[in-house]
Formats: C-alpha cells, structure tokens, sequence
C-alpha cells in the first residue's frame, strides 16, 4: 500500500506487498501478548517460541510490521548504549556494567546468526563502525573516547584509533582527520530484517494481528476495539508510541530524527568515495548524524534537529522538515565533495524514544503481567534483539547472565508535566546544535555539552 511505502525509502523499495495482514477478530486468551510488530515485539516472539513451541505468542500492531522505527531508522546495526556506564556501575557493580556491552557486543553477531539461519533477506553487511573526526575538537574526543574505553578494558579488537590516512582508506569525508572504529557494527536494510522477520515468527506459529491497535494495557490484558486479549504477560513494545497509551504519558518523550537518501551513484563516484565496504559512520558532533551506503548504490543519511512537540504528539506532518533535511543535503555534499551534483530521491523521518535519565530498560512484573523493553533513543537496531531474548527469559522464568544486566528493572522517573518538557526537551536540542558551532568555531571543548547531560540526567 502506497501510505505504507512513503514512510521510508527502505519501505519504499521493498519487494513485495505491504497489504495488512487479517486484524484480531474477537476476544481471545494467550500465554503472551505482544505490543508492537517492530523489531522488540518480533525478536521477543522469535525467541519465546524458539525456546517453547507451545507456548502461545499473539503479536497485536496498529499499522503493519516495520512500521514504526524498524522500518524507517538509519540503517546501524551497533552496540552504543543510552545510559551512563559510570551509573550503571553504581548501581550494579563495575563489572556488571562492562558485562552489558559485551552483551551489545556479542548481539550484532547474534542478529547475524539469525539473519543467516532463517534466510531472512536482510542485506546486513558487519563492516564496523567508524566516528569520525572532523575538526581538532572531535580529535581529542575520539582519542579521550579510546582512552576511556581502554580504562574499562576493551582492547584494539574492540575500538581503536584511527589517523587520517587509516580512516581515509575506509571512507574519503572531506576534513577527516581521524576516526575511531569498532568493528562491532554492521549495516542492514532495516523494512527488510522487520518484514522478514515478521515472516519468520509467522512460521514459528506466532499470529501477527496488523490493523489492530491497543487502546489501552490492564493486568494480564490488552484492550483493542475488537475485544480483549488476556494473557499472562503483556508486552509493551511500543518504543517513541507509548505515550499514547493510558497511563504512559509521561514514560518517553518521542524526538523526531530525519533522513534523506541520494539516488543511486555511480561506480566512478564509489571509487572517488574509497567506500569500498558497507562501514556505518557518523562524527563526534553534539547533534549527531548517521550514515550507510545502500546495497543499491545510495548514501542514506539522518540527523537530529527538528523539534519535540507538545505533550509528544505524534504526526506524519512531522516526519518531513526542510530545514533539518536540506541541512542533511548539504552535508552530504560538505562530507563528500567528490560526489558533484546529485538527487536526493526520498525525505523521511519518524521519532525516537528518550526516557528522563536517557537509559534504556527492559523488565517484567510478574505481579501484573507487565513487561516492557524500550526507550533505545535511536540505538535500537541491535538493543532490540537484546531485550528480545531478555524478555524470554524473564517471562519464562529463568535466571541467566542477561537478566542480571543492569539495564533489567531499571524504572526512570517520569518526565516533567507541559509546559516544562517542551521547554527541556527544545532546550537541551538547540544546545546541543550551538555547542557544535562554538566548538567549530574556536577549537575548544564546549562547557555547554556537559550542561546537556545534566538536563537530561546522564
């Protein structure tokens, strides 16, 4: 359907058909009830079921499968984490925390096991990963990020630095003047391993109802407009949508990242880019942007900068901005002037979900059926799988090395009532654009940034 392949160009160039599959038809009883057909509610059906076959997974979704982030993100498959390391090692203990990346780590090698194993079409690409730097500032970043790292000891396998001519041998961005890469880090069509995926968990006996939206989550129960759907756990995989839940207003707040994609280019300009690989990238700005190359040829390439709307509204209206993806047209030919003239042939976007303290969680009440996983602020491609397999085994019951991570239970606070939340949220993004700029402009550290992660408690 048309209205579902103008939200992505990944949408948008999928093979097949987009028709909803068959809404809920009446009341019904399951073992587990899924929230949401992206990447969170499927990877949690994929793994339950793997785990029991019998047991009974029912996957409820307003739209289609994919069509929320899963099918309109950036393309990274990677393993940063929202959320202090350093908290997380309060809480949990030094060690704990150091356990949670190598579990990030290890789940982009994990999503490819899948990926090859079901024969899910996903073009996924583990290339690694590069920020680069592009002015003195972002150097000494990238260098402190390695050093830091080095303190809670990842090695040389797990990021190192790269000088200018190393990253240039990778990717050939106007002004590098060094990177730091990880090869824990791929590129994947993201519609393609959501559609496929859905496709997967269909065989595994799992029922995707799509056209069939949750008014509203009770104890061991969902409510839709077709009946009610009672089980013994309730998944919330709603990500950037939870506020529109009774209840969850104030969980998340939704912040809109935009992209736009280029046509296809040609081989002569893929050897002037030296982007021989399918490497992800972005730099250490503030504001940041992202990068892929597309199996088909294009650059895909989103950043922050539009706005946070009042009490999270949510909107179509707002998935397209001029300002922010003409600024993303002209970095592009900013970072890669060698490419000439060129079309930008899709502008899309969608929001993202922040919690309060910015740190991602994943839990289960047993008491109430409740389980939930999200608030990825963009960094869900891979943390998604993550909590898929943390929620089988807390909703089974079982003790593992994934649920004692620290991110398990974690409860952030609520966000602030209107009209506060608008005027932190719009705050917190303007600094984040003018620390770039002054960073830019006098080649020192900006004191901004740090008041930034204070605002947002990280």
């Amino acid at each position: 359907m048309e209205h579902y392949r103008s939200r992505s160009m990944w949408l948008d160039l999928l093979p097949g058909d987009l028709t909803p599959r068959p809404s809920l038809e009446g009341p019904t009883d399951v073992d587990v009830a899924i929230v949401g057909a992206g990447y969170t509610g499927l990877w949690t059906a994929y793994y339950l079921k793997k785990a029991d076959p019998h047991l009974r997974v029912a996957v409820l979704e307003r739209e289609i499968a994919g069509y929320g982030g899963s099918g309109r993100n950036g393309g990274w498959c990677h393993t940063y984490f929202p959320g202090s390391r350093e908290r997380a090692a309060r809480w949990s203990g030094r060690q704990a925390a150091i356990d949670q990346q190598r579990a990030l780590f290890d789940t982009v090698y994990e999503i490819a096991r899948v990926v090859e194993e079901e024969g899910i079409e996903a073009r996924f690409h583990l290339d690694g990963q590069l920020s680069l730097a592009t002015n003195p500032v972002q150097l000494m970043h990238a260098a402190q990020n390695v050093a830091w790292e080095r303190s809670w000891g990842f090695g040389e396998d797990d990021y190192v630095l790269l000088g200018a001519r190393e990253a240039s041998d990778r990717v050939k961005v106007a002004g590098c003047l060094g990177a730091v890469y990880t090869p824990h880090g791929a590129a994947v069509d993201p519609a393609r391993l959501a559609r496929g995926l859905a496709e997967v968990v269909e065989r595994l006996g799992v029922p995707i109802y799509e056209r069939t939206p949750v008014t509203a989550v009770a104890p061991h129960a969902a409510e839709t407009p077709f009946g009610t759907v009672k089980a013994e756990v309730v998944v919330r995989a709603t990500e950037a949508f939870t506020p529109e839940l009774p209840g969850h207003e104030r969980d998340v707040v939704p912040i809109y990242s935009l992209m736009i994609s280029t046509e296809p280019l040609s081989d002569e300009t893929w050897e002037a880019l030296g982007w021989k690989g399918h490497e992800v990238f972005g730099d250490l700005r503030h504001l940041i942007f992202y990068a892929c190359r597309t199996d088909d040829g294009r650059i895909a390439i989103g950043g922050r900068g539009a706005p946070y709307h009042y009490e999270s509204r949510l909107s179509e209206d707002f998935t397209l901005n001029p300002k922010v993806q003409d600024h993303l047209r002209a970095l592009t030919g900013e970072l890669f002037p060698q490419i000439g003239p060129f079309r930008v042939t899709h502008r899309w976007g969608g929001a993202i979900a922040a919690s309060r303290d910015w740190y991602s969680s994943v839990g289960l009440d047993r008491a109430t059926g409740d389980a939930w996983a999200g608030a990825y602020v963009g960094d869900g491609v891979s943390t998604t799988n993550l909590a898929g397999r943390t929620l089988c085994d807390l909703i089974r019951g079982e003790d593992t090395p994934l649920t004692r991570l620290p991110w398990v239970n974690h409860r952030s606070k609520a966000w602030e009532p209107e009209p506060l939340r608008w005027i932190g949220v719009n705050l917190a993004l303007r600094m984040m654009a003018s620390a770039d700029k002054v960073e830019e402009a006098t080649g020192r550290p900006a004191r901004r940034a740090d008041l930034i992660a204070k605002m947002i408690g990280a």
